[in-house]
């Protein structure tokens, strides 16, 4: 194999493979719907990636079955052009999460999974072992700020730190050396079909995690383990006893500390137990005291020393589009965050209005799937209650169809908000503008997994 072509080579998960395989001197291609900041990058690095969904343009170099891996998302439709041409023509065809599982098979894999949290937790788990005389690999879904790469390479350690996906039970190929769960709020029920199903997933995940490795699991989460004799498993939590906790968490002035507790008898170089105290996130909104709660468990079983836990969090930069400020003063503040799910939302939500006390929150959130508005709507109308205003944008297709009767207009009706509005796309920057220049904007968030990211620069350019 001398050549790969991805399709769907934008996607985050997909960007990193590409970035891999660029690293390692082979020939890569693909093809994306659309141009964004990411392919462009991709653009730069070496990749040739074109954006017509016609064969006719794809180079030739990539036509070869005997010398091109064909690697695609599932987020592509079975229907899509290229993917047609090359499953029809003899190509190895295979899943991105196979090709990772290919990867990282060989290597001691750090895999963090869960509806949510999953991306934050996995980026602070790899930013401190890299910055630690551990050191690691990491394959990440999101860009990881202070490296401007969803990528890590090292010549000296095989821990791999994985973002481990649950959509099309894509997580199923890993083989984890440790695993950590963050959450499982049900979702992608467009895939799995029902709430047990999608727990199941989980449950399956546990029962490949080594023999000689760890589960980390949120205290209190449905999913029932299925470890393999040997396997370890721990808790966490905040506020709470468990096997790894926060503890003594404090707000104010801007920044967060806590105290990060080992129980007694949980690690043999800690029998009496001990506590690592105040532990200072860099990124300080109060969600992220759980992520850093699993991921410094994680980096302190992989070997970091207490100050290289402490420099590490405190140092951690965060992941675009989690928690990403573009403004911050005593008079706006203007931030983006790739919340979609429901309880991700209210948990978010619920972290600005505690930064933010007493100031006036405003959400603009474009929903993502129509299948995911339609079977979630309750937890989105609760969630989209919580802000002081609400904008709601068109729904994001992304790989769906419409559904008959599932609308933001719908969704809108559910909230039970006394200020609750619609926007286009087109017209969102003027209404935000309007509402600034009237002293009625004070904190924004706009959130969503679509293309409302696309906004936020204009946002920031019109606004700040």
């Amino acid at each position: 194999m001398k050549s790969l072509y991805f399709v769907g080579a934008g996607g985050i998960g997909m960007s990193a493979l590409v970035r891999y395989f660029l690293s390692s001197g082979y020939r890569v291609g693909g093809y994306d719907r659309t141009p964004s900041a990411l392919t462009e990058a991709l653009i730069r690095e070496g990749a040739d990636i074109h954006y017509d969904d016609n064969i006719g343009t794809v180079d030739s170099v990539y036509k070869d079955p005997k010398e091109t891996l064909i690697v695609y998302t599932p987020a592509i439709p079975a229907t899509h052009g290229e993917l047609s041409f090359f499953r029809q023509n003899g190509f190895e065809v295979m899943k991105r999460s196979q090709l990772l599982g290919l990867i990282t098979r060989q290597k001691r894999g750090l895999c963090v999974a869960g509806t949510h949290g999953k991306t934050t937790t996995s980026s602070m788990v790899a930013h401190i072992l890299k910055q630690s005389s551990v050191d690691c690999n990491a394959f990440l879904g999101g860009i990881l700020k202070p490296y401007d790469s969803n990528l890590m390479l090292s010549d000296k350690s095989d821990l791999t730190v994985i973002e481990a996906d649950e959509f099309d039970r894509s997580f199923h190929t890993l083989s984890p050396y440790m695993a950590v769960i963050t959450s499982c709020d049900p979702d992608h029920l467009d895939i799995y079909g029902t709430e047990e199903a999608y727990r199941e997933s989980f449950a399956h995940f546990t029962s490949l995690i080594r023999p000689d490795g760890v589960l980390v699991i949120h205290k209190g989460i449905r999913v029932e383990t299925r470890l393999q004799p040997g396997t370890k498993c721990f808790s966490y939590a905040v506020g709470e006893s468990a096997d790894f906790s926060a503890r003594n968490v404090r707000i104010g002035g801007g920044t967060i500390l806590f105290d990060f507790v080992v129980a007694p008898g949980v690690l043999p170089q800690y029998p009496l137990g001990c506590t690592f105290s105040d532990m200072e996130p860099g990124v300080p909104v109060p969600v992220n005291v759980d992520n850093a709660t699993a991921a410094l468990a994680v980096c302190l079983m992989c070997g970091c020393s207490g100050e290289e836990l402490r420099r590490g969090l405190k140092s951690f930069g965060g992941a675009r589009r989690r928690f990403d400020f573009y403004v911050k003063t005593d008079s706006f503040v203007l931030m983006d965050d790739y919340a979609h799910h429901p309880d991700e939302i209210k948990a978010s939500l619920r972290s600005v209005k505690e930064l933010f006390a007493g100031r006036h929150v405003t959400v603009v959130f474009q929903p993502h799937l129509f299948s995911r508005t339609r079977d979630l709507a309750p937890g989105f109308a609760e969630a989209l209650a919580i802000p002081d205003r609400t904008i709601l944008l068109p729904i994001y297709p992304a790989r769906e169809q419409p559904i008959p009767g599932v609308t933001s207009e719908w969704l809108l009706s559910l909230v039970r908000s006394a200020d609750k509005t619609l926007a286009s796309r087109e017209d969102l920057i003027a209404r935000l503008k309007a509402l600034k220049e009237a002293g009625q904007l004070d904190v924004l968030v706009m959130m969503g997994a679509g293309d409302i990211e696309r906004l936020v620069i204009p946002a920031c350019e019109a606004l700040a």
